[in-house]
Formats: C-alpha cells, structure tokens, sequence
C-alpha cells in the first residue's frame, strides 16, 4: 500500500468516526406512477418533498389538494386530463369546485410545487388554485372551460407560469392577486413571472391585482374580451414597479356584459386602472374594436375608486388596426409618458 493511499484511509476514517463526512439524506426522492382507476390524491398524500408524481393518459374524474412543499405533479400532456368528480365527497378543493390545489399558511407556505403537462376542465371554479404558496411553477398546462379562473394565485411570492393554454374560462385566463377576500395594499411578488402562455376566449386574458414586482411577458392573448388588465386601487403600497412587455394581443372584441363593478368589456388590449411605475413595452396590439369604456389598444383608466395612475411608461409599442384609438389616456393621474409608440389615433390626439 503506497503511503497516499494509506494517507487517503486514514483520512477517510477520521471522516467517519467524527460523523463529518457525507450525510445520508433524510428521504432520497421517489417517484409514484398513477394510472387511470387510480388516485392522484392519493399518490400526493404518501409523498414526501422533493417526490415527483407521474400521471398516465387518461381522464381522472377527482380533485387534487397539495399541502407538501417541493412536489412536482407531471401528467402526460394534453392525453392527461384532470375532470369533476361525479361527487365532492369531504375534500375542501372539490367541494369549492377547484381542480388542483396548491394550498399553505400564512406561517408555513408551501414551497417549490411544479405542476405541468397536463390538462384541467371544466371545473365549476377554477382549474388550478394557489395560495400561500413560494415559487409555484405551473407549466404546459391547459385549463379550460372552468367556471371561474383558469390558474389563479393569492397571498403568494415568486411563481412562474410558463407555456400555459388558457381558453373559454368564466373570468380571468390566469389571475394573480394580492388576496381575494379582504382590503389589502399592493403585495410584492418578489419576481413572479407570467411568459409564453397562449390565452384565448376567457373574460380577460391576464388580471394582475394589487401586486407589484413582476412581469407579464411574451404572452400571446386573442378572443378576450380583453387582453391584460393590471389593476390598483388607492391602497399602500399601490399596484406597480412591473412590466407588460413583448406580448402580441390581437383581437381581443368578445362582449363582456356589466357587473356590480364593472362596466361592459370589449375591445380592450391592455389596460392600467390605479398602477404606478408600470412599464407598457414592446407590445403588439392589433385589431380591437367595441364601445366599452375599456375599449382601445392601451387604455388608462381611473380605477372603480376613483384612484389614478401615475408615472407609468407607455413606449415602444406597435398599435395597428384598432378601430378604437391605439392610445387612450381616459385618466386624470400625472406623470405618465407616452413615446417611442408605432400608432395613428390617440385620445387625447398628440400621443402617437
């Protein structure tokens, strides 16, 4: 035996005695297959973090509830779908007529969930619901025909929701808020990102409510009634410090009819209502037409408070063939800047 050899054992075992050298992991990661007949809660429920749950192709007819961090949910495509069970039985998700659940405390959020590769449909709510969650990625999913929003966040930092197909749900494509059941000021997403999703035929492609500090990117969004809406109230901290920038948002003419607080929707690409320091850029937005307060290319419009936007940056946007104006500035709030836009018609006129 050389004496690097008996150098290297002797080290070795110095290791091993003093407890230093490498640690045995608590739980290496699992993978758990589920197939059609059996039950993806189930599967969640005997995983553990950093597990990765394997969905077949095939219809299954339950929802699902995720309460453990670092999970990944992965189906089989679009041959993966995730539908109503025939009843709700005592699971809190299905009994609010939700399809997946990704669900925390305010204490405890749950951390590092991926979902993606599969289809979620026409659940009386929403088809992918998260709150209190840390840096949720939903990928390649499709949600459609949901009765309320299509994937939806609140009370949540961080999240990236990439490449996803939302179409024909109630309301909102994809919907990120600070909260949905009480006043609150602006939350900071600290980096969430909304990028690469195809939207089409829901109420409004992308609301983004009471959040600041993320980016609406590279979306195509058609068939709405409108495309992005980024709305503020007069709340601290206000809606802002984000960006909608490189989307192509093309007619988005379906009618929406009034609610309790909202007027009519149509015709509307993207719309700012209460937001500061919101950079509008690199967008294409083309083909709108309607009579809706909201209607035009990029619209700024007075929150239903009353609360104005301010010092937000319109620039470097192609506006074409909107029978609306291109740019409306139907607000009273200061320091808003508008250059650098490829339109004809604004509101005031002087802004193309």
């Amino acid at each position: 035996m050389t004496k690097r050899q008996i150098t290297y054992l002797g080290c070795a075992a110095l290791l091993a005695a003093s407890g230093m050298g490498a640690a045995v992991p608590a739980h290496a990661a699992g993978t758990h297959d589920v197939q059609p007949g059996e039950s993806i809660q189930a599967a969640v429920n005997a995983a553990k973090p950093g597990d990765v749950i394997t969905i077949g192709a095939g219809t299954f007819h339950e929802s699902v509830t995720i309460t453990t961090s670092d999970l990944t949910l992965r189906g089989a495509g679009k041959r993966t779908v995730i539908a109503p069970p025939a009843t709700a039985g005592k699971d809190a998700c299905a009994q609010k007529g939700n399809g997946i659940c990704v669900i925390g405390t305010d204490a405890r959020p749950v951390e590092g969930v991926q979902i993606g590769s599969l289809t979620v449909r026409a659940f009386k709510k929403n088809g992918v619901w998260a709150s209190r969650t840390d840096d949720l990625t939903v990928r390649k999913v499709t949600v459609e025909k949901n009765g309320n929003w299509g994937i939806a966040q609140e009370r949540s930092v961080g999240g990236e929701f990439r490449g996803n197909i939302a179409r024909d749900n109630a309301e909102s494509g994809i919907f990120l808020s600070n909260t949905t059941d009480t006043e609150a000021g602006a939350l900071d997403t600290k980096g969430a990102v909304v990028s690469g999703n195809y939207l089409a035929g829901n109420r409004i492609g992308v609301t983004i409510r009471r959040l600041r500090n993320l980016v609406v990117e590279g979306n195509a969004i058609t068939g709405n009634c409108a495309g992005v809406f980024v709305v503020g109230d007069e709340g601290v901290p206000r809606t802002g410090d984000l960006a909608v920038r490189g989307n192509s948002i093309f007619q988005n003419n379906k009618q929406c009819p009034k609610t309790a607080r909202l007027p009519e929707i149509q015709g509307a690409g993207i719309v700012l209502t209460g937001a500061e320091h919101t950079t509008v850029s690199g967008n294409v937005v083309w083909g709108h037409t309607g009579k809706s307060p909201f209607a035009g290319g990029i619209v700024l419009f007075k929150s239903i408070v009353g609360s104005p936007n301010s010092r937000n940056d319109i620039s470097n946007n192609v506006l074409v063939g909107n029978t609306v104006p291109d740019l409306a500035n139907r607000d009273t709030g200061e320091g808003n800047t508008f250059g650098g836009n490829f339109c004809k018609a604004s509101e005031p006129a002087g802004m193309c």
